[in-house]
């Protein structure tokens, strides 16, 4: 059995120490102000609903409808959108962390949002943990999630391939939390393959994960360019992968940098 060397994006995200003693300090000398600050908030009560919103305004241009009514059909086939990463999409891309990718979706998939503390729009362009890039779902087919990973926590060499991590069978022992999102066991690994496209290598990988939060059937596709590792993962649930298996390799077999 593996044991993971990442965690899951779940658990990704901590207070340290030392920031949980700085707002033990800060709370301690608002105490001081809560007059003044009580009177503050009462004359710009109006304006609070202005400022949640602000807070709020989407991160990227993900939008809640089908993906069909703003995507371009793909030339390969016409029976699939062609989703191509742009700047504006995610914060990564805009840092230029991210290379940009595409994949295809069938018309009726939808695009979701990401809430800001998993999208890496805190941290860019030196993020030391991983983040979700975007997501898209239907509910009858399945999901897809493209996750990104700074490279130095897989391996201290600058720019290193995907090859350069190891075999695909020690990749995804490290990436394997962030396909099912809690665990991974070894056992659950179904088949492995590489796959080459241009000068790019990408280690492709077939799950069965009962236990696993997003789906009982994974698939992935890994790569690394610059100072990230890539992860492309198409999850379903038993009834989605019965009546939509074909579908979602299509998907799988699209994604490229």
């Amino acid at each position: 059995m593996a044991t993971a060397s990442l965690v899951p994006t779940s658990n990704i995200f901590h207070v340290s120490p030392s920031v949980r003693t700085r707002a033990s300090v800060i709370v301690a000398s608002s105490h001081q102000q809560q007059p003044r600050r009580r009177d503050l908030l009462l004359k710009t009560a109006v304006a609070i609903p202005a400022i949640l919103n602000l807070k709020e305004a989407p991160i990227s241009e993900a939008r809640e409808v089908e993906v069909g009514s703003f995507l371009p059909p793909s030339e390969s086939d016409p029976s699939f959108v062609l989703f191509k990463a742009k700047p504006s999409d995610t914060p990564a891309l805009r840092a230029g962390n991210v290379q940009p990718y595409q994949f295809v979706l069938p018309p009726n998939w939808k695009q979701l949002r990401i809430a800001n503390i998993l999208s890496g729009n805190y941290c860019q362009p030196k993020c030391a943990e991983p983040w979700i890039e975007v997501k898209f779902e239907n509910e009858k087919q399945g999901k897809v999630q493209v996750v990104a990973s700074p490279l130095i926590r897989l391996t201290n060499k600058p720019n290193a391939t995907i090859e350069d991590l190891g075999e695909p069978e020690r990749v995804i022992a490290s990436l394997g939390p962030f396909v099912t999102g809690n665990s991974y066991d070894s056992d659950e690994l179904v088949d492995t393959s590489i796959e080459k496209i241009g000068d790019q290598t990408y280690y492709k990988y077939v799950l069965e994960t009962p236990f696993a939060l997003t789906g009982s059937h994974n698939l992935a596709k890994a790569t690394a360019k610059g100072n990230t590792v890539v992860l492309f993962v198409v999850s379903a649930t038993e009834k989605q992968w019965q009546s939509s298996q074909k579908t979602l390799q299509a998907i799988l077999d699209s994604f490229q940098l």
